[in-house]
């Protein structure tokens, strides 16, 4: 099961097979999930519940997939929208995305590919809820404390895995000894500020960066990570 606890989905379709088939299925996941049967009930629950993502059927009874949408969009917290349709048509898509979805699955669909989109978007607008950053070629994965460059993984002590996280997270600033040990270290470290360093250069290695141009040294003021 993955790690998702705290994350809400709402799943609206008139089909009730189809709700249960992927309500078992997300909750199996770990997620949070309540279900609407129809277009009105959905905007209401959207209300109360906060979704982070919406599973949205185009063709519902009374207002359809696509009101429901652009009322949903409207409530003013941040949530993405999926759309469902048994259409495979550019005019459906292209209505959907211009009412504020933020994708589109044509039925039938495999439920590996609705977890997929699911995480794409949680990814792209709910990074911190999967612990995960992307930030240029780096994927800081803080609940399993790896970090992914350029899609390989780096081998990281965790002391090392801290720092590089510290420094990409804090990416175009010039990151002084001093500030690097009390975020990394801590208050209390006690040793030689060159142990800076001495793991500078070890991530330098492992980048492969010998020409120090992802890691800059500003001679006297610390260091800075430069993405593109």
């Amino acid at each position: 099961m993955n790690t998702v606890k705290g994350i809400r989905i709402m799943l609206a379709d008139d089909e009730p097979h189809i709700l249960e088939f992927l309500e078992i299925g997300l909750v199996n996941e770990g997620y949070e999930v309540k279900t609407a049967p129809d277009g009105m009930s959905a905007v209401t629950l959207a209300y109360d519940f906060q979704p982070h993502v919406v599973i949205l059927d185009v063709m519902m009874p009374g207002i359809d997939g696509f009101e429901a949408c652009r009322m949903i969009k409207k409530i003013g917290f941040t949530v993405a929208i999926i759309m469902l349709t048994a259409k495979d048509e550019i005019d459906d898509r292209v209505k959907g995305l211009t009412l504020g979805a933020d994708d589109y699955m044509v039925k039938p669909f495999s439920f590996d590919e609705l977890l997929a989109r699911i995480q794409a978007r949680l990814r792209n607008q709910f990074p911190s809820l999967l612990g995960e950053v992307i930030l240029g070629p780096f994927q800081v994965d803080d609940r399993r404390k790896e970090i992914i460059y350029e899609q390989r993984v780096l081998e990281l002590s965790p002391t090392e895995y801290e720092l590089l996280k510290f420094m990409v997270i804090n990416h175009g600033i010039v990151l002084s000894k001093a500030k690097i040990l009390d975020a990394v270290w801590s208050y209390d470290f006690g040793g030689e500020d060159n142990i800076v360093e001495v793991y500078i250069r070890s991530l330098r290695e492992k980048l492969k960066d010998k020409e120090h141009r992802l890691i800059r040294t500003f001679r006297g003021s610390g260091y800075r990570i430069d993405l593109p």
